[in-house]
């Protein structure tokens, strides 16, 4: 058919699908109990929206057929994460070291703001959240204090100057 008689509305683009939180190339997807129950259940609302959006006849076909194509993206790529995911129980941690699932306290020595204190929890990537304290395994800072022990000095170049800084406290939730 020639395009003369086709409506520029009928060739919509393809959607294009938000990508999930990056994961380096050949990096285990860690995940605690807890990131993985919170993609379970974003699975299970975007099964539910999927649901709905296929039987809601109302509106137009093609805005319709658009949705449901972000829907089945978005799912695939939920589906491939959940599938990969490696659960690592914070507990089951070494007790004084700096691993996956550890909330770590860290004071300034010198270099910066001395005497500032940051706590943070180290997750997997999609459980990552900066307002809630939770930065992924494989953020900088992250890859900086893993493997140090309760009670040492470690030096961070993650800015301009370099800071020593002093792990102050150390859990496993």
């Amino acid at each position: 058919m020639s395009r003369g008689f086709v409506k520029e509305d009928d060739a919509q683009a393809p959607p294009i699908v938000p990508p999930r939180a990056a994961l380096p190339p050949g990096s285990p997807n860690y995940v605690t109990p807890n990131g993985l129950a919170q993609l379970r259940a974003e699975l299970a609302d975007l099964e539910a929206e999927r649901g709905a959006a296929e039987v809601n006849r109302a509106g137009n076909d093609t805005d319709r057929s658009h949705q449901l194509s972000l829907l089945h993206g978005r799912l695939a790529l939920l589906t491939e994460r959940i599938a990969s995911a490696k659960v690592i129980d914070p507990a089951t941690q070494p007790p004084g070291e700096v691993r996956f699932g550890a909330t770590v306290t860290l004071r300034t020595r010198r270099g910066g703001k001395v005497g500032f204190e940051r706590t943070f929890t180290i997750v997997g990537v999609d459980e990552a959240s900066i307002k809630e304290g939770k930065v992924a395994f494989v953020a900088p800072i992250a890859r900086a204090v893993q493997g140090a022990r309760l009670g040492q000095t470690l030096t961070l170049a993650l800015g301009a100057q370099p800071e020593e800084v002093a792990v102050v406290a150390l859990s496993y939730a």
